[in-house]
């Protein structure tokens, strides 16, 4: 499977330019490339290209090393300096005519000849103002005018440029890569307690896998030995020991750390976390940042109307100079065309974008897409969810208070077996304070009512197990106030009779407050919206500083809040976790969700996956989008300052070849030094 360009009906390349398609590939990055949405048939104004003419780029750094890529300009150098040496320092009476001028065409063909055919598959697919066609056409009429060395030397830095930008590529994408290399092709499962390794994609739910010290996890599963210590770095980014218990979930990517464990199969291999964050590195070139099309549709432009200008400045003087010499001013046009060449801009700007990327995947924040990065550093509200958000979303039952007319046991019993229908976090602390579930209690017409709690029918008779909204709901009558407990709030009844309540506790992540503080110093509001009871939430707030907090909020209810915020023109990212949260993350301008424990749903839908679920990572995440942000706008004032400056010179004669080569390839590799240096930096 190849990367295919989009064309429009005027044969316009309206994905990546043709520079930057070779050089990404070059780069070992063809299989992110492929995915690329900008580059499907799903555009109906556009018509896919597939490059199955025998060019296909494919010349990856996987298949060349570095000193591989830099041999034919080493080649070309020497023959150039030697070329040079004769000219200039020992002249020999040989190196004259023919001679020279086939030294010189020697010299550039290692250098030239991959350019020339890059320039004439460009032009036969439609692509005629390339950065290809303009280095062609500039070296080649230096050659025409007599101007060899030159002629070389342009094309020599040119071709040394590419190198050192796939290089660039190659290591900004590291990062990202290195995640597509994280699952085991094969696992070993347990047969009649007998080891059997088969295909990782051949493992069924419910199987088990037996995991030694140091293999890494290719499945979801659960946890079936007592107690194990796993590196979940692959996922988190974190290298700190993650230590499980029998019974807790362990995700694929995983790295047992101590002696053989042995985890059951929850989830199809396809279906898992670190398969879904795979899909998301994958396609995360595929929505570009408004700058980033900007520059391409600038390029396919600009490039036109400087062949155009390079045209006039090399004819129109005959009109008006009285010495018109055609030889001086063709090359002040071909000097012209060298500094036009937009590769500063083609190359560093989306690779200061997939660095952006790459630094928040090495952080453990992923990014489907650079759109994302730019959208993030303008954001002027953070509105989050609480539960497994900004606490641990672990509770503890703290309190069972029921009246006497009850069984406390059977009530109990009841109440575990109903919430054992249930993933939420209160059904696990319910079950973790009453123990085993009690599978003789027969369930009919088990219901799960949205934003409120759970109703089935026992013996005949219902049992509501939720919020107070749900005794509401079902006319359900009690004596108290649910205000008045700080507490979340568990209320049950039977039989249509108020039965008492159970309150649960949760705790606030270790780092919520320092997130709160940093999305401050960034001048970032901050909201928190929740579904659990208003004290609950307002004591949460308090405690962490936050500035609005709503409680008791069904889920259309934080749809609405946010709308209400976007009313006033401000722009919002919302932080959640549960399967609940999945409308506001699509409705917010950004919607981060938490990786580890959210849900499948609510990760799919966000645009930025935490997977540590650390909100610290939240002020992480709009502080990568600021810097990358500044690092693309110096280079786009780089590389238009600099080309501004030496055209002016060059349409004068003042500046030669060898200041175009700076202003194209020397500003290159600057803009290029200055988007990798985002990698290096410290959120």
């Amino acid at each position: 499977m190849e990367h295919k360009h989009i064309y429009d009906k005027e044969g316009n390349q309206l994905c990546c330019t043709p520079q930057e398609g070779k050089i990404y590939n070059d780069a070992g990055a063809k299989k992110l490339l492929e995915d690329d949405k900008c580059c499907s048939t799903k555009n109906n104004k556009a018509e896919a290209h597939s490059e199955d003419h025998g060019h296909d780029h494919d010349h990856s750094t996987g298949e060349k090393n570095t000193f591989q890529m830099f041999l034919p300009a080493i080649v070309s150098l020497v023959i150039l300096l030697i070329g040079i040496v004769l000219d200039n320092f020992f002249p020999q009476e040989w190196f004259q005519g023919w001679v020279r001028i086939v030294w010189y065409a020697v010299a550039y063909l290692p250098v030239g000849l991959p350019v020339l055919k890059e320039a004439y598959e460009s032009i036969a697919k439609g692509d005629v103002f390339s950065e290809f066609f303009l280095m062609g056409i500039a070296t080649v009429g230096a050659f025409a005018i007599g101007e060899y060395p030159e002629g070389v030397a342009v094309m020599l830095f040119y071709s040394v440029g590419e190198v050192f930008q796939t290089l660039a590529v190659s290591r900004a994408k590291n990062n990202i890569k290195a995640l597509l290399d994280q699952r085991p092709d094969e696992v070993t499962i347990l047969e009649g307690n007998q080891p059997k390794t088969i295909p990782a994609k051949q493992a069924k739910i419910g199987d088990i896998v037996q995991l030694k010290s140091g293999e890494k996890l290719a499945l979801d599963g659960e946890l079936v030995s007592e107690s194990a210590s796993f590196n979940t770095a692959a996922l988190t980014g974190e290298s700190k020991p993650d230590n499980k218990n029998k019974g807790e979930s362990v995700l694929a990517g995983m790295i047992n750390l101590q002696t053989i464990a042995q985890v059951k199969v929850t989830t199809a291999y396809e279906d898992s976390k670190l398969s879904k964050i795979l899909e998301l590195v994958q396609n995360a070139t595929a929505q570009k940042a408004p700058t980033e099309l900007f520059i391409r549709k600038f390029a396919r432009i600009y490039t036109p109307i400087v062949v155009g200008l390079a045209v006039l400045i090399c004819l129109l003087p005959y009109l008006f100079v009285e010495n018109y010499v055609f030889r001086d001013w063709l090359y002040r046009a071909l000097v012209f065309l060298v500094i036009s060449c937009p590769c500063a801009l083609v190359i560093s700007i989306p690779l200061g974008y997939f660095g952006g990327i790459g630094a928040a995947s090495k952080n453990g924040i992923l990014f489907k897409g650079s759109n994302f990065l730019d959208i993030i550093a303008n954001i002027k509200n953070v509105v989050m969810d609480k539960t497994g958000t900004m606490t641990e979303g672990v509770f503890k039952v703290q309190e069972v208070t029921l009246k006497s007319e009850f069984n406390k046991d059977e009530i109990l019993k009841m109440l575990n077996a109903l919430e054992s229908k249930s993933t939420h976090p209160v059904a696990t602390a319910i079950h973790q304070y009453v123990g085993e579930i009690d599978h003789s209690i027969q369930l009919e017409n088990t219901e799960e009512i949205a934003g409120r709690g759970l109703k089935a029918s026992i013996n005949g008779k219902d049992l509501l197990v939720g919020n107070f909204k749900l005794m509401d709901k079902f006319n359900i009558k009690y004596d108290l106030d649910p205000t008045q407990i700080v507490y979340t709030i568990i209320a049950i009844a039977y039989d249509g009779k108020f039965a008492g309540y159970i309150t649960i506790a949760d705790s606030i992540k270790a780092d919520a407050q320092l997130s709160i503080d940093k999305l401050k110093a960034l001048g970032v509001k901050t909201t928190m919206l929740s579904g659990d009871k208003s004290t609950v939430v307002q004591f949460v707030a308090d405690q962490l500083g936050i500035t609005n907090a709503f409680g008791d909020l069904l889920p259309e209810d934080k749809v609405n809040k946010v709308k209400e915020i976007k009313s006033q023109n401000e722009t919002v990212a919302f932080v959640g976790d549960g399967v609940n949260d999945a409308p506001v993350v699509a409705l917010s301008d950004v919607g981060i969700a938490m990786g580890g424990l959210g849900s499948d749903a609510t990760i799919e839908t966000a645009d930025v996956v935490i997977q540590d679920d650390k909100p610290s990572k939240i002020p992480m995440a709009i502080n990568i989008g600021k810097q990358t942000r500044k690092i693309v706008w110096q280079n786009i004032f780089l590389a238009f300052a600099v080309k501004a400056i030496v055209l002016v010179l060059g349409a004068g004669g003042l500046a030669t070849m060898w200041e175009a080569v700076f202003a194209d390839v020397g500003v290159a590799l600057l803009a290029i030094l200055n988007a990798v240096r985002i990698q290096r930096m410290t959120f």
